[in-house]
């Protein structure tokens, strides 16, 4: 992500969900916030970006933030482009459609103010997709290549290639860390479309995992303790590196 030569809050707010807006036509977008617990702003926090489902929205996703962890990151999630209505709550459904120009530019522009206001650390930003989430994710990872430290799907996949395209460049992917947590008895997304999945990353020279668990299109607890487990394994690693 680009860097910001400004002044994040040094206070210690306190852990919860906040809300934002960005400004853009025809309509504000809308940025929520997680916030860990004892955030410390001396400390360059990783980012997590959750993408929502298909007819979810930034609350429906973020709700996952603090069941990952409640001290390891600073999350944020955004809210599909594509209008479907509303949900029986009386909030809005929605999707990502096909096209990562409509949430990419929304996307870096989420993480610059994210960064204004909170510590976090510009080569530890994580793009996170649950189920359709993951296409979304996967698409702009694709798009943003090394601004971005590494994508992870959960219970999801990979999104189909326009015709006569291909799903990504090699460079794109080539230095790309990728994590796959996916249930055993996913009906939905099957369990070989997450195998196929990791393949395809394997041959393109990705740093790639995949993990199975006992489940089917639920997530399962230890999909987001795996999740926050690689995070911090990739943070410990990035920070041994520099101080050898």
């Amino acid at each position: 992500m680009p860097d910001i030569h400004s002044y994040w809050r040094t206070d210690r707010p306190t852990e919860g969900f906040y809300t934002s807006e960005l400004p853009a036509e025809p309509a504000a977008q809308t940025v929520r916030t997680f916030l860990p617990d004892g955030y410390e702003p001396r400390y360059a926090y990783p980012l997590l970006v959750l993408f929502h489902p298909h007819g979810g929205n930034e609350e429906t996703v973020l709700r996952l933030a603090p069941r990952v962890s409640r001290r390891n990151f600073v999350a944020i999630s955004l809210r599909g482009p594509a209008s479907l209505g509303a949900r029986t709550d009386g909030r809005p459904a929605c999707g990502w459609g096909d096209d990562p120009d409509l949430y990419t530019d929304y996307l870096v522009r989420a993480v610059e103010q994210t960064r204004r206001t909170y510590h976090v650390h510009s080569e530890r930003v994580y793009l996170v997709g649950v189920y359709e989430g993951a296409a979304a994710a996967y698409r702009a990872a694709f798009e943003l290549g090394d601004k971005v430290a590494g994508v992870a799907s959960l219970n999801g996949g990979l999104p189909r290639p326009a015709p006569g395209c291909p799903l990504f460049r090699l460079d794109q992917a080539r230095n790309l860390r990728v994590m796959i947590g996916h249930g055993i008895a996913n009906a939905v997304v099957p369990h070989a479309t997450a195998e196929r999945d990791r393949q395809v990353f394997y041959a393109a020279g990705s740093d790639v995992r995949l993990e199975t668990y006992p489940t089917n299109h639920k997530l399962h607890p230890d999909m987001l303790k795996d999740l926050n487990k690689w995070v911090i394994g990739h943070v410990n690693a990035f920070h041994d590196m520099h101080v050898r």
